[in-house]
C-alpha cells in the first residue's frame, strides 16, 4: 500500500505542475508585469478549455490499452510540449509585448495533454484505492496535486526570481520525461482483470449510464456549486496585491508558498477526519459554515484596510496573511473530502465506465472552478471589489445549502 500510495504521489505532484504554472506564475511573473488588464490576465484561464473535454476522450482510456500506457504517453507528450515552449518566450512575437501565439496554442496542447494524463491517473486510482485507502489515497492525490502546483506557481518564483523562461520549461520537460519513464516500468500501477461479472455482456455506454449510477446527479450540483465563490476570491487577491506594489517574488512567496501550505495542512486534515470517519457527507456541512465564515472575515478585512491602489504594501501584506490562512485551510480540507465522495461514487459504477465517470464529475469540479476564476477579473473591473466578494458569499451560501439534499444513499 505505502509504494502504491508514494508512486502515485510523485505522478500527482508531476500533475499539479501545469496548473500551479498557468494559475499562479504565468499572471504574476509574465502577463500582469506587461501590463495587461485584470480582464485579459483573467481570460488566459481559458487555455485551461481542454481540461473540460477530458470526458469527450474518457471513453478511450476505458476501452482502448491500459490506463498505464496512456499515462505514460501523455506525460511524455506533455515534456516534449515544453521543450517546444522553451524557444518561444513572451515578447518574441511581431510586435507583442505578451504571449505571442504560438506560445499560447502551444499552451493549449499542454493542457490537452495534462487533461488526458489525468483521466488516466484518476482512473488508476478509481481502480487501485480500497475502501480503507480512501482517506490516505485522497489525500496524496490532492496534497502531492497542491505540491506540483504550488512549485511551478510561486515556489520556482521565489527561490529564484531571475528564473527565465526558457530555463523553466526545459526543466519541466526534464522533470515530464522522468514522470513518463516511472509510469511506464512501475508495476504497481498494473490493474487487476474485471471482475467476472463485469466482463460478461454489453459493457454500458452513453450519458444514461454514467447518470444511472446511484448518487451520480447530486454529486454532479455539488462539484460544480462547491468551489464557486472560493475560488471567485482566492483568483483576485494575488493581482491585487501586486497591483498595490508587492513585489511578483513577495506575492509568490505568499500566495505559492504560504497560503498554499495551509491549504496543504488541511488538505491533511481531511485525510485523518476520513481515516476516522470513512464518510465525506458528515463531515462536509460544518466546514462549509466555517468557510462562509473565513470568507466574511476577509471581505471585512479588505473593506476596514482599503485594499486599493496606493495601499501601504506592508499594510497589505500583513491583511493577505490573515486571511489567506482560514481560507486556504479550509479549501484543502474541504477539496480533499469532495474528492473521497467523487471517488467514492464512482466506485459504484461499472468497471469499463469508472474512468469516464470520475471524469465527467471531475470536469464538472474544474467547470465550477473556471466559472469565477476567468470572470473574476472582470467582475473586478465593471463592479469593484466588495461586490465581487459579496457574490462569492452568497455563492458559498448556495452550495452549503445544496448540501441538505444529498440523498441517503451516499450517507
Amino acid at each position: 500500500m505505502g509504494g502504491r500510495l508514494a508512486l502515485l504521489g510523485l505522478l500527482y505532484l508531476v500533475q499539479g505542475l501545469p496548473h500551479g504554472l498557468q494559475a499562479g506564475l504565468l499572471p504574476l511573473l509574465l502577463l500582469r508585469s506587461h501590463g495587461l488588464s485584470l480582464t485579459r490576465v483573467g481570460l488566459t484561464r481559458a487555455l485551461h478549455a481542454p481540461w473540460l473535454l477530458k470526458v469527450a476522450w474518457a471513453p478511450l482510456v476505458d476501452r482502448r490499452g491500459s490506463p498505464q500506457a496512456w499515462l505514460a504517453l501523455s506525460t511524455a507528450a506533455l515534456g516534449l510540449l515544453c521543450s517546444l515552449l522553451a524557444a518561444l518566450p513572451p515578447g518574441s512575437g511581431p510586435g507583442s509585448s505578451g504571449l505571442p501565439a504560438g506560445a499560447a496554442a502551444l499552451l493549449l496542447l499542454l493542457n490537452a495533454g495534462a487533461a488526458a494524463q489525468d483521466v488516466a491517473l484518476d482512473g488508476l486510482a478509481v481502480r487501485l484505492l480500497a475502501p480503507a485507502e480512501l482517506g490516505p489515497g485522497n489525500t496524496v492525490q490532492v496534497v502531492a496535486y497542491k505540491l506540483g502546483a504550488a512549485l511551478a506557481g510561486g515556489g520556482l518564483l521565489a527561490v529564484s526570481p531571475d528564473l527565465t523562461w526558457g530555463s523553466l520549461f526545459l526543466g519541466l520537460a526534464t522533470v515530464y520525461g522522468l514522470a513518463a519513464a516511472l509510469a511506464w516500468g512501475a508495476p504497481a500501477l498494473q490493474l487487476p482483470p474485471l471482475r467476472a461479472q463485469e466482463s460478461q455482456g454489453h459493457p454500458p455506454r452513453g450519458w444514461r449510464a454514467l447518470l444511472a449510477v446511484p448518487g451520480t446527479p447530486w454529486t454532479a450540483g455539488f462539484v460544480l456549486l462547491y468551489k464557486l465563490g472560493e475560488q471567485g476570491a482566492i483568483s483576485l487577491f494575488p493581482l491585487f496585491l501586486l497591483d498595490q506594489g508587492v513585489s511578483a517574488a513577495e506575492v509568490g512567496l505568499w500566495n505559492g508558498m504560504v497560503a498554499m501550505g495551509f491549504s496543504i495542512a488541511g488538505s491533511s486534515l481531511g485525510g485523518v477526519l476520513l481515516a476516522k470517519h470513512r464518510q465525506p457527507l458528515p463531515l462536509l456541512k460544518p466546514l462549509l459554515q466555517l468557510r462562509i465564515g473565513a470568507l466574511a472575515f476577509q471581505m471585512a478585512l479588505l473593506s476596514c484596510l482599503g485594499l486599493s491602489v496606493g495601499t501601504d504594501p506592508s499594510s497589505s501584506l500583513g491583511a493577505a496573511l490573515v486571511s489567506l490562512v482560514p481560507q486556504h485551510f479550509l479549501s484543502g480540507t474541504v477539496t480533499t473530502l469532495t474528492f473521497a465522495l467523487m471517488i467514492h461514487c464512482s466506485q459504484r459504477a461499472h468497471g469499463s465506465i469508472q474512468s469516464t465517470h470520475y471524469s465527467f464529475l471531475a470536469t464538472l469540479e474544474l467547470l465550477g472552478k473556471l466559472l469565477l476564476t476567468t470572470g473574476a477579473g472582470a467582475l473586478a473591473d465593471g463592479l469593484g471589489l466588495g461586490l465581487c466578494f459579496t457574490l462569492f458569499l452568497a455563492l458559498s451560501l448556495v452550495a452549503l445549502l445544496y448540501l441538505d439534499l444529498a440523498p441517503s444513499s451516499l450517507g
